[in-house]
């Protein structure tokens, strides 16, 4: 049980470490170094080939090759799709071609009796007076075609095999046209089955077996990890200090430093965020996973101006989000800034500032936690101290 002298203590303990954390921020100078500067670009690692595979037809998923980091070989089966029911049409389909068949057989059979022994010229179907057909032949049929006109043997033909032709065209069209959707069966069947495009492993899974899906859904995110990129969005104005194959210095997942290469500089930039998408070379022997976050340190050369903002790193307001400091105003009030970090300096103990800050800058360094704009140290009338490198 703690009693009201020793309370009474702890009470003066924390009195005294607050005046101690307040005596303890000093208003300072922000000065320049003649180092090269340095943008630090927040990136995410990927893997170096990713595609995203959908339904293309619509069913219930029946199969799913296994979960987020199951290995496949190229042409494997990611997932199937239930197809008990293009199959039931493709068997009526083949019905269909099979009575397609037999009528263009009949159609090319009646044709060929056309065109070896015309109708025209059958002695049974000839105009007569229901006399024997050699009488009809012999006399009742010249006669009809010398004297009383109106029947043209050459014309009655070539309107039988026309006849007969349209029937043949006919049954051809109706045999293309089950054709053509045994083929549109077949197709489907095996859009049914997702296959593996190149070895890889499943990164994402967004359905599992007995979903219901639709052609257009995404149900699996597959990648080659083999190799691995750093994807960073890169400002437009730094982009041009960069070219392919460049190295640059990196560090992953905060503890990991390494080098990586410029591979790909997308020729477009972002409209909104004017921005470039650039894609880096992760060396095989760097332990990675994709998602895992990496710093750039990408070189800004600025025309006739190589100097640096520098601020140590105590000066950065502790417990926010974003990187800010207190700047001191002329009326001897501060104002709270958000800066851009640059690349680290003497070790760490000092950062880089990109934008925020002017060489001349007063600041306040070490600032306690929770305060905010208008906060100024105790002793305000000291002289600000120097920044030394």
């Amino acid at each position: 049980m703690i009693t009201r002298k020793q309370a009474s203590g702890f009470l003066v303990l924390g009195f005294c470490a607050s005046i101690f954390s307040v005596q303890a921020a000093e208003i300072i100078q922000v000065e320049t170094t003649g180092s090269r500067s340095q943008s630090v670009l927040g990136s995410t690692v990927i893997p170096y080939k990713e595609v995203a595979l959908s339904a293309q037809i619509p069913g219930v998923v029946k199969y799913v090759a296994g979960s987020v980091g199951t290995n496949l070989t190229e042409g494997g089966v990611v997932f199937k799709i239930d197809e008990s029911q293009l199959i039931a049409k493709r068997n009526a389909v083949i019905a269909q071609i099979s009575i397609a068949q037999a009528a263009l057989q009949n159609a090319q059979a009646q044709y060929y009796r056309e065109l070896t022994s015309p109708r025209s010229k059958d002695i049974g179907a000839m105009p007569g007076f229901g006399m024997p057909a050699m009488f009809d032949r012999m006399a009742v049929k010249p006669f009809a075609e010398s004297f009383m006109g109106g029947y043209d043997t050459d014309a009655v033909r070539q309107g039988d095999l026309s006849n007969v032709m349209a029937s043949v065209s006919q049954a051809q069209g109706q045999l293309q046209q089950a054709n053509s959707q045994l083929q549109e069966i077949d197709s489907a069947l095996r859009d049914a089955s997702a296959l593996a495009p190149f070895e890889g492993i499943i990164m994402e899974k967004m359905v599992e077996v007995g979903d219901t899906v639709q052609p257009g859904q995404p149900l699996i995110k597959y990648g080659y990890v083999k190799y691995k990129r750093l994807q960073a969005d890169v400002p437009s104005g730094l982009v041009g200090n960069l070219s392919k194959d460049m190295l640059l210095p990196a560090r992953i997942d905060g503890s990991t430093n390494t080098s990586v290469r410029v591979s790909e500089i997308s020729p477009v930039a972002d409209p909104n965020r004017h921005t470039v998408t650039v894609k880096f070379d992760i060396p095989m022997e760097i332990n990675t996973a994709p998602g895992m976050y990496a710093e750039i340190y990408v070189p800004e050369n600025k025309k006739g101006n190589n100097q640096v903002t520098i601020i140590p790193r105590t000066a950065l307001m502790k417990g926010s989000s974003l990187p800010g400091v207190l700047v001191v105003k002329d009326d001897n009030t501060s104002e709270l800034r958000m800066v851009r970090l640059g690349s680290e300096q003497n070790g760490g103990s000092k950062v880089s500032i990109i934008s925020g800050l002017n060489p001349g800058d007063k600041i306040i360094d070490n600032p306690p936690v929770g305060v905010t704009s208008g906060w100024m140290p105790t002793s305000t009338n000291a002289q600000p101290t120097t920044i030394t490198h």
